[in-house]
């Protein structure tokens, strides 16, 4: 190797290093307490001032754990839909809640679940008339009632459906939204790739979606043929009606699907719902005199409220002041942002959630490619071309030997006769998505140590910074705060929930020695916005 040769490598060697510090190299509890406090100051303006952000919902009141009933549920994510019907089952060991199985965190015994059914939101329902994305959404409703009913006992009446006339409705939908009571919600612009920017009424909505199909048959339908098999033409040529029983959106909904499930022990509760999946969003309990006094104005009884779960939509702009006040912020973060599809609409959202992670990679990686004066793979040029589900399914779990070949063969240099993927460019790309893994997981932690100390479930010393954590500890019970989280990003990249936890641990317990006997754990809601719905679908009489 040349003397220039040489210098050119320590150059790009430096590059690197640079490159990978102002993503990932701020790092420390210091700087993450600091960040922590600030949000928390963020979080409690927000709340007091914004009309905005900290939307009261009309959840005034938590799940007993005796719940029960079955309900059809839908989740309506940014990436995807679910429908199924879930049953609760309440208590079922003469009033002692059923055991939960902790090393998968699932509430298996008190929930039964039915004919699930998933489908990918396709882009083009995305942009479409809102009519079409919700006719849809009724369509893949009644899929899914068909085959409960060509499951369920065939009746002797020819007018019995075996479901009933009419099924409880629980909703939730991964989007904005304002509530003043549990069966209704006006939608606000979406994000996430939507279209959608009118006020629309979600359950209007949804309801014409389905209508066409609860159309009563002709009176001659069961002219020909024997009883039964007019009875069984009926059934599936008229669904039952559906009633809108609550709508909610994915965090409340995760947050009340494990708050059912978690009544085993006294000094256990959930105190916060987490959402880390395509986008990022959190609810918490908070006390209405907290909240901006408009606010009361969309609870049905507010004199009869004192505390109300809160939609915190801590990714719209105003919560990032933190990120700004203390320059974490990236050119590639701006970048990003000002090629998004809402310019400054998300700006937390854009550097921590899935829909945005690979892109963010890439933006770097061009950038360092660039510099060098190589020419790129075609594809690499091409926004959005690196999904954040290839960082976490290949990136972060491959060998060397199939990560090289899963690039080679996804984004194919311009010439067959180059090898554009060396392994210096291999570990390049790994280097920099694991700095912007741990960066998303890192701020994510910090904005919930944040939001826990905005509601007095922790306390942070924001001046502190000799000895914290360190001292005498106080004796009483540890108490066991759970943060219900769900979403693929924080389940299925690999390590991402492991450094949230590790830097939750370390924020607390360095944040004051008043969090002595505290202890906040994030728990899996497995499919908690199906679940979580059906279990507000349940709580309607104690809500409404």
């Amino acid at each position: 190797m040349t003397a220039t040769s040489v210098e050119n490598q320590v150059q790009y060697n430096g590059q690197v290093t640079e490159v990978l510090s102002k993503l990932s190299g701020y790092l420390n509890d210091d700087f993450l307490l600091d960040l922590a406090s600030r949000f928390s100051e963020t979080y409690r303006d927000l709340a007091k001032t914004s009309t905005s952000h900290f939307l009261v919902t009309p959840v005034t009141a938590l799940p007993t754990g005796k719940e029960k009933g079955k309900f059809l549920s839908i989740d309506v994510g940014g990436t995807n839909l679910r429908v199924g019907f879930v049953e609760l089952l309440g208590d079922l060991q003469n009033g002692t809640p059923a055991p939960i199985d902790t090393a998968s965190q699932t509430p298996f015994k008190k929930i039964r679940r039915s004919h699930d059914r998933n489908w990918p939101i396709g882009d083009h329902l995305k942009m479409d008339k809102a009519e079409d994305l919700f006719a849809w959404i009724g369509d893949c409703i009644a899929e899914v009632i068909k085959d409960a009913l060509d499951d369920a006992t065939t009746s002797d009446s020819a007018l019995e459906s075996p479901l009933g006339e009419e099924l409880l409705l629980g909703i939730t939908f991964s989007f904005p939204m304002s509530q003043k009571s549990l069966s209704e919600a006006t939608l606000l612009p979406m994000g996430k790739g939507f279209g959608i920017t009118s006020d629309l009424n979600l359950g209007k909505m949804l309801l014409a979606g389905y209508a066409r199909h609860i159309e009563r048959p002709s009176g001659n339908d069961d002219a020909n043929g024997d009883a039964n098999s007019a009875s069984k033409r009926r059934r599936l040529s008229r669904l039952p009606r559906i009633r809108i029983a609550a709508i909610t959106n994915d965090t409340v909904a995760t947050f009340a699907s494990l708050a059912y499930a978690v009544k085993a022990k006294p000094n256990s509760r959930v105190a916060m719902g987490l959402i880390v999946g395509t986008g990022t969003n959190a609810t918490v309990p908070m006390k209405l005199v907290d909240l901006h006094p408009a606010k009361r104005d969309d609870l049905a009884n507010p004199d009869e409220v004192e505390t109300v779960v809160i939609n915190t939509e801590w990714t719209i702009q105003g919560t990032d002041k933190p990120l700004i006040d203390l320059d974490i912020k990236t050119t590639w973060d701006l970048e990003l942002d000002a090629n998004s599809e809402a310019p400054g609409f998300q700006p937390f959202e854009y550097m921590t959630a899935g829909r945005y992670l690979g892109e963010i990679v890439r933006l770097v990686f061009v950038e360092v490619i660039a510099s060098e004066g190589t020419e790129l793979p075609q594809s690499l040029n091409t926004k959005n071309a690196i999904a954040t589900r290839f960082l976490s399914e290949v990136v972060a779990r491959a060998t060397d030997d199939e990560l090289t070949k899963a690039l080679g063969d996804q984004y194919a240099p311009i010439s067959s006769s180059t090898s554009f993927w060396t392994p210096a460019r291999v570990n390049l790309l790994r280097d920099i998505a694991y700095a912007v893994q741990q960066r998303s997981s890192a701020l994510i932690a910090a904005a919930s140590v944040g939001l826990l100390n905005c509601v007095g479930d922790i306390k942070l010393d924001r001046k502190e910074t000799n000895g914290n954590g360190v001292g005498p500890h106080d004796e009483g019970e540890i108490e066991e705060l759970v943060i219900a989280y769900a979403g693929g990003t924080i389940s299925q990249y690999p390590q991402w929930r492991e450094t949230c936890q590790r830097w939750i641990d370390t924020l607390v317990k360095k944040g004051s020695h008043a969090n002595a006997t505290k202890k906040v754990v994030l728990k899996e809601a497995l499919d908690g916005g199906i679940i979580g719905a059906g279990v507000l679908a349940s709580m309607t009489d104690d809500i409404a």
